[in-house]
């Protein structure tokens, strides 16, 4: 008789730990193959709440989380298609010059990348919402070029061009 594995309470320990032991084979190999979504270190899901703290935040992220190759062409795979708000000419990946929404845009995305195992589409998704939430009114894609860059995020501005001397 063929056993599948759904009846365990009826096998024996020793075919138990067997069984589990196959199954944490399989994860291992699945999770190392990359099949699985993970949170990383048990990282939690992040909700935008607060425009300046979460600026800081992700400000500190960006200087504190370095990112290895294989995470970094994670990073540009997610922002490479997004348009930097403030220089549309520009991907979210490069933007024209290290202002304030573009570190708090790369700290974010390494947080996903590098603490939670996020996925392209994933951080793509998230930058995207907050884009949305700092800048409810949208930005119009030319902020660096028309004296935009000392502008709070709320108008359409770069939010400062130092992590010191946030503008909101």
């Amino acid at each position: 008789m063929k056993r599948t594995g759904r009846n365990l309470g009826a096998l024996g320990y020793p075919e138990r730990m067997r069984h589990a032991r196959r199954q944490f084979l399989w994860l291992v190999a699945a999770g190392s193959a990359g099949l699985l979504h993970t949170r990383g270190t048990g990282a939690t899901e992040i909700t935008f709440h607060d425009v300046e703290s979460q600026s800081r935040q992700f400000m500190k992220w960006h200087t504190d989380i370095k990112l290895t190759a294989s995470q970094e062409s994670v990073k540009k795979a997610a922002l490479d298609s997004i348009p930097a708000p403030c220089c549309s000419d520009n991907s979210a990946y490069t933007c024209c010059c290290p202002c304030n929404l573009s570190r708090t845009i790369w700290g974010l995305s390494q947080y996903m990348i590098a603490e939670q195992n996020a996925t392209a589409p994933a951080v793509r998704g998230k930058v995207r919402e907050w884009i949305s939430f700092i800048g409810p009114n949208g930005f119009s894609g030319s902020a660096c070029y028309s004296g935009g860059c000392p502008r709070p995020f709320s108008q359409g501005g770069c939010g400062g061009m130092s992590p010191d001397k946030l503008v909101l």
